[in-house]
């Protein structure tokens, strides 16, 4: 990608919520999960969803995502509107134009690496882009594990494949649910420094939800959660920044700096 071209995503919003809220139940043991959340996620920029545990973190990236519906507000991902989606169409907006890492990784053990990563788009009927795909499989460190399947691949590794599945379709926005969660530091290090170069170098734009303050440094910028609303906002973090700003939060608890976080919450 081009320095102009480039240039000109950075101008983009990739995905923007508007007054979303999701609300649970109703009486007695009605639970606003999100309440009037307007956030703008701006394209080629990595952004990380931070806040206690309960605070509605993976909640607003499931709705942006498209993977859980919303109560009220609207959802876009670039100019088109999730909430007038059908199913189908949902489903093929997932496909066609958001990546996905998980925590548990999420690969298919009978695939080989390669097959893992290109799988998406196999199923879609594509023909993956091999200049594209081969930069990408570069950038994560796989060239001499491509024929290994997921058990003969340790933990970071086969996160690494995870992230070259997702960025392999040239998505126009990548989401990530504490996508080193289950990492020791090093392999989330990894990981991480992967997605940054992702958007310097290849114009990517990703969105993760994490406990940590260390993988949160990685962020260009950090939005914070407390109770389904946004209270703060963080751009250039560093890792003591984003701990002091967490301490300070209503029922902020953050976890050591490291790459220790191993449960999934919202």
């Amino acid at each position: 990608m081009t320095t102009a071209s480039l240039a000109d995503r950075t101008t983009a919003v990739a995905a923007r919520a508007t007054e979303l809220s999701k609300i649970y139940g109703q009486g007695e043991t009605r639970v606003v999960a999100l309440d009037q959340v307007s956030v703008a996620f701006q394209q080629a920029e990595l952004t990380a969803i931070m806040g206690p545990s309960g605070s509605g973190k993976s909640t607003l990236m499931h709705c942006v995502a498209g993977l859980d519906t919303f109560s009220s507000g609207s959802v876009r991902i670039g100019e088109t509107e999730l909430g007038s989606l059908k199913d189908k169409q949902l489903t093929k907006l997932r496909r066609d134009k958001i990546g996905f890492i998980f925590q548990a990784f999420n690969l298919l053990p009978t695939l080989s690496a390669l097959e893992n990563i290109t799988l998406p788009m196999d199923i879609a009927g594509r023909k993956p882009d091999r200049q594209w795909l081969d930069s990408v499989i570069r950038m994560v460190g796989l060239s001499d594990r491509l024929g290994h399947r997921p058990s003969q691949l340790s933990g970071g590794q086969q996160q690494r494949v995870a992230v070259a599945r997702a960025l392999a379709s040239r998505p126009e926005i990548i989401f990530g649910d504490e996508p080193t969660g289950n990492l020791d530091s090093r392999s989330g290090a990894e990981v991480l420094g992967f997605l940054r170069n992702s958007v310097r170098e290849l114009g990517q734009t990703v969105v993760m939800v994490t406990h940590d303050p260390v993988a949160a440094a990685y962020a260009d910028r950090v939005v914070f959660l407390v109770d389904g609303r946004i209270v703060d906002e963080m751009h250039g973090p560093t890792a003591d920044s984003v701990l002091d700003r967490m301490r300070n939060l209503p029922g902020g608890n953050p976890r050591t700096p490291g790459f220790a976080a191993k449960g999934r919450t919202s």
